[in-house]
């Protein structure tokens, strides 16, 4: 019992660990950068026009300092970008004598584009502005409509890590949801086909089917055919209204009590899990049955089937998706999951976060892995879960 009050009172950090992005700004040049690469540019074109022997000519150049500045840097970084162009010519012009045609007409075409970039980057920064508004609204909104973890049951703690991917789309594809329920703990991960605002009812259509199902249909076949009939009714409306009809791929997962040592899952062509114990390596879950997604079943024949296995006390079990297994590095290289987590669990990095080996830390640990594999970008929405289960003194004390 302590131990649950122990994990019962930590903070539900895990699952979305807000990132700060309604306050995000666009990116920009560092004040360091904007002033190497200014100096830079300057001293080459003023270089190469006194080598030619016609500054005047050649310091024109300068006149794409404020248009690079305005797609780069800042408002502020784009007027001192013109105003130095500007000074530039104007000074190479005082110092040529007599009057040139051709010089004016520098001038003038320097001091346009130079006001040209300022509206420009101010048009750039107010667009790109509300766009990162758009998208931190966006994964907020994602991240609520999902559940919060960690979830604490009679069975197990389940916790984890999920990162949009927030990119033009908006709204990615993975889901997930937990329900402590007279049958076991249940446990849903998915992932919507495709992504963006016409995904999201589809995902709607799953969450909402699996937190009224799970709690009422005592199978977990029975469960899984309830979300099949939400994602058939979803697809029937949005083949109404002329939005694009989706599959999901799934797994669900029921621990039953802690005294049978057993867990099922029926998989609707999602990633197999993982088990991971203290005393053995990682192994991947042999689910033998792998059905088709969700919204496809009446594609095939076969009715789908609950596959059981064993799952210990104080064992975990890895849920992810292919953000995590299919991520590749700037080589094209595809994360090596299996080799990586025996790596993570075998040598303790898992564990110095307090995660035995598995557990709550496993899923942040993976998280970071696969961040440094993958730097500097991230290629797809990232959803890991770990489903721990409770040792037995936990459930006999209370």
């Amino acid at each position: 019992m302590e131990q649950q009050q122990q994990i019962a009172e930590q903070p539900r950090r895990a699952s979305r660990e807000p990132q700060g992005t309604l306050t995000q700004r666009p990116k920009s040049l560092s004040t360091r950068t904007f002033l190497c690469w200014i100096a830079g540019l300057t001293l080459l074109v003023v270089g190469l026009s006194l080598a030619a022997g016609s500054e005047v000519r050649l310091i024109g150049l300068l006149i794409f300092l404020p248009a690079i500045a305005a797609s780069l840097g800042t408002v502020r970084q784009t007027q001192i970008a013109s105003g130095w162009a500007t000074i530039a010519v104007a000074a190479s012009i005082a110092r040529s004598p007599g009057y040139h045609l051709d010089d004016a007409i520098t001038l003038a075409l320097t001091v346009a584009f130079a006001g040209l970039a300022v509206y420009g980057s101010r048009w750039r920064i107010a667009r790109d502005t509300e766009l990162v508004r758009l998208r931190s609204t966006a994964a907020v909104i994602q991240q609520h409509i999902l559940h919060p973890l960690p979830e604490l049951t009679s069975q197990a703690q389940v916790d984890g890590v999920f990162e949009p991917l927030q990119e033009d789309k908006l709204f990615g594809g993975d889901i997930y949801d937990v329900a402590d329920t007279p049958y076991g703990t249940r446990v849903l991960i998915g992932d919507v086909q495709g992504k963006g605002l016409s995904a999201v009812g589809a995902a709607f259509a799953v969450l909402g089917g699996f937190r009224e199902a799970a709690h009422r249909e005592p199978s977990l076949t029975g469960l899984v055919g309830a979300l099949e009939r939400s994602v058939v009714r979803h697809n029937a409306y949005a083949r109404h209204s002329g939005e694009p009809e989706r599959f999901v791929t799934a797994l669900v997962v029921s621990v039953d009590p802690l005294d049978r040592g057993t867990a099922q899952a029926v998989n609707c062509g999602h990633l197999p899990p993982y088990l991971v114990r203290d005393s053995r390596p990682p192994r991947k879950v042999d689910l033998q049955d792998t059905g088709v997604p969700l919204g496809l079943a009446s594609l095939v024949d076969e009715p789908r089937t609950a596959c059981g296995f064993g799952f210990p006390p104080e064992a975990t079990l890895l849920l992810y998706t292919d953000g995590l297994s299919e991520a590749r590095d700037g080589d094209g290289r595809f994360y090596p999951l299996a080799d990586r987590l025996a790596r993570l669990v075998g040598s303790g990095g898992a564990e110095g976060r307090g995660t035995g080996g598995g557990g709550a830390g496993l899923a942040r640990v993976l998280r970071d892995d696969v961040r440094a594999f993958t730097r500097p970008y991230q290629q797809d929405d990232l959803a890991i879960l770990t489903v721990q289960r409770l040792p037995p003194r936990a459930k006999e004390a209370e």
